[in-house]
Formats: C-alpha cells, sequence, structure tokens
C-alpha cells in the first residue's frame, strides 16, 4: 500500500474522496459485485485509479487512507480479500487517530473553542470512530474517540463567562472562512453534535463504552431537548445556534445531513442504547412527521444522500429496522422511491451528492432488496 505526501494537490484529493471521487463510487461496484450483479474486476479497476494514498493531517473518514480503509472492509467482508492492504491501513488509521487525539486533548487543555475538522463525522474524530468501530472496536484508539467523545460534550466558558456546549465552534456553519461573531453550536449529523451521539449510542451497542459514555450521550440529548421545536407541522431541530438565534427556524429540507431524519435516527439510536422509550417514540415520531408534510418533502430537489431523497429513504428504512412499528416507515417507501425517480439524475458521479449513494438508495428500498452491505455505516445509521 503506497502513500503520498501529508498534502495533496486538488486532483489526488478528489481520486480520494469518498464523498466525490471514484473511491466513493467504488462503494456501489462492491455493492454489485456482491449481489452477483457485477464484477470485482469493476472494483479493482476503480480502486487502481485512487493513487497513492493521503495520510496526513487532511485524512478523514472520507478521504485518503481512512478512506481507502472502509472501502476495502466493505470489500472484503468475512474474506480474506484485500488482507494485506487492509492490515497496512489499519497500522496507518491508528497512528492518525493517535495523533488526532494528541491534538484534540491539547486544545481543550488549552480553552480554546473546537472546530468541525476536529470533531465532525465528515473530516473528524466521529468518523474515524465510525471506521475504527468496525474495524478495531476494542482498540486503545477506538477507546480514546470515545473518551474524547466525552470530553467533548462537557460544557464549557464563554468568553462572556457564559456556559457554551463543548462542541461550540467559532467559525460560521458554511463558508467556513467567514468568522461568526460568538460562533455557534451545530446540530447536524454531518458537521454537528448528532454525529458524536450516534457513534457514542452505536458504540454502545456493540458493546464498546467508556467512562461517562452514558453521561455524554445524556448531555447531548438534553440540549437537543431545549433547542427542539413542536408544533402543526411536528417536531424538528434548528440545523445551529448562535447566542442570539437558531437557524433555520422554520421546517427545513428533511435531510440526512442537518434536517430532522439524521437527527432522528441519532436519538432513536441513542434511546436504544440508553433504554429510553419515551425519547425513542418521540425520534420516530419525529420523522414519521416528515413523510407526511408534503411541504417538507417538496424542499428535497435531488436524489442525494446528504441533501436529497435517497438520504431520506436510507433513513427511513434505518429507522424501520428498530422501530416499534416498522411499517409506519415502509408504508412510505413506495411514495419516495416515485419522488425519486420523478426528480433528475445527479450531474455527479459521486457517492454523497451524486449518483453512486443516490443508486445505492434507491436500490435498497426497492421491494423484497436488502444491502448486502452496511454501506451507510460511514453515514452513522447502522
Amino acid at each position: 500500500m503506497t502513500t503520498a505526501p501529508p498534502l495533496a494537490d486538488k486532483d489526488t484529493a478528489t481520486r480520494q474522496s469518498l464523498a466525490h471521487g471514484p473511491l466513493g463510487t467504488t462503494l456501489l461496484h462492491i455493492e454489485r459485485a456482491r449481489r452477483g450483479t457485477g464484477s470485482w474486476q469493476c472494483v479493482h479497476r476503480q480502486l487502481a485509479t485512487v493513487g497513492p494514498l493521503i495520510y496526513g493531517n487532511d485524512a478523514n473518514l472520507f478521504l485518503g487512507a481512512p478512506a481507502m480503509a472502509y472501502t476495502l472492509h466493505l470489500a472484503a467482508a468475512d474474506s480474506e480479500r484485500y488482507a494485506g492492504a487492509l492490515h497496512t491501513l489499519d497500522a496507518i488509521v491508528a497512528a492518525h487517530t493517535r495523533r488526532r487525539l494528541r491534538a484534540a486533548h491539547a486544545r481543550i487543555d488549552q480553552g480554546k473553542p473546537t472546530s468541525f475538522a476536529e470533531y465532525d463525522l465528515l473530516r473528524g474524530l466521529t468518523g474515524l470512530g465510525a471506521l475504527l468501530l468496525r474495524r478495531a472496536p476494542d482498540s486503545d484508539e477506538m477507546k480514546g474517540v470515545l473518551k474524547y467523545l466525552v470530553r467533548l460534550t462537557k460544557p464549557i466558558p464563554g468568553p462572556d463567562r457564559e456556559v457554551l456546549p463543548g462542541w461550540w465552534v467559532r467559525h460560521a456553519p458554511t463558508h467556513l472562512g467567514t468568522p461568526t461573531p460568538g460562533g455557534h453550536a451545530n446540530a447536524g449529523l454531518a458537521h454537528g453534535i448528532a454525529g458524536p451521539l450516534a457513534l457514542l449510542a452505536l458504540a454502545k451497542r456493540h458493546g464498546t463504552t467508556v467512562q461517562g459514555h452514558e453521561d455524554a450521550m445524556a448531555r447531548i440529548c438534553r440540549w437537543l431537548d431545549r433547542i427542539r421545536h413542536s408544533d402543526h407541522h411536528g417536531i424538528r431541530w434548528p440545523r445551529w445556534v448562535t447566542k442570539a438565534t437558531a437557524m433555520p427556524t422554520s421546517p427545513a429540507a428533511p435531510s440526512w445531513c442537518y434536517g430532522a431524519p439524521g437527527l432522528a435516527r441519532a436519538q432513536q439510536l441513542a434511546a436504544i442504547a440508553l433504554g429510553d422509550a419515551d425519547r425513542k417514540c418521540m425520534a420516530e415520531r419525529a420523522l414519521h412527521s416528515c413523510l407526511t408534510d408534503p411541504h417538507q418533502l417538496d424542499q428535497l430537489t435531488n436524489r442525494g444522500l446528504c441533501h436529497g431523497v435517497g438520504g431520506l429513504l436510507r433513513v427511513v428504512q434505518r429507522v424501520a429496522q428498530d422501530a416499534e412499528e416498522p411499517s409506519a416507515f415502509t408504508e412510505h417507501l413506495s411514495q419516495l422511491n416515485q419522488r425519486f425517480l420523478n426528480i433528475g439524475p445527479a450531474a455527479e458521479a459521486g457517492f454523497l451528492e451524486g449518483a453512486a449513494g443516490a443508486i445505492l438508495a434507491f436500490q435498497s428500498a426497492e421491494a423484497d432488496t436488502a444491502p448486502v452491505t452496511d454501506w451507510d455505516a460511514c453515514l452513522l445509521l447502522i
């Protein structure tokens, strides 16, 4: 397994992007190969285009060596396929995680605010934890990520002596180079605290826990309760909260990344892990209200996993698997499939916002069809 220098040019980064590049589209080819509707030769050809791997500070679940490890893990399943490469990558990911953890704890010790790049699913330690939960669930590195997340959830003092959530960032929710006066706390699954909540819940479900594990989950849940809105549209959460306001205040698109579906799944998982029947019921009601509100559904204007119908399809299936009444969700799949087909194909081929992820979600939602890989583990849905 070859590696690249820590910093890479844009073309190299795109090739190694699980979100947008050929590494991400390989997930679709793996699913097809394991179903018997595609070939392993096609998988090998896709992987051959990736090139020397990024392993420096920019590497994460969706980029470089960790992204390749995730992809090969799905390809290998219970076989010896790619065993040598995975062995090498496991060591690289472990060392990378330890470096990231040291930097994160040093930042906390210095009393500085965190950032998406430190903790979130797409670029941070939550994403590395999602990979480790699959590859090395009992490792020191996995437990190190969980201990870090426990520490991340503890309140911190703000500049005006107010108490802020430990995941409060100073940068903007979007356009990260733009300062946000006072900063914000993000709620979403992709960049916000719902990602750590889902990882903590999934780890507990898999039997991997650390001291303070349940307390950390409870702190996140209490914060989500404080910012929750309930009205005739149903239950929802703002995408982020600043010192002055919560955004948005009206029902937003029911997306995986920021919308109620992703937050509902994270809290359903947390409720199962904590044995909280009331929270589980609330989370399932939140998703159901999205599925019965045309105003919210009409805001989904693409097929993608991140912001589109594909992401909602996959969340609905995963929630249904753990729901008290699965049919309350599965009965909406045919309607969502039709909505998916009524929207034009994605402009790009990638996984997170492109055709590959959309096809994975759609074919998994077809009648009497189940995915043969947990390709959506990188979305923290399982």
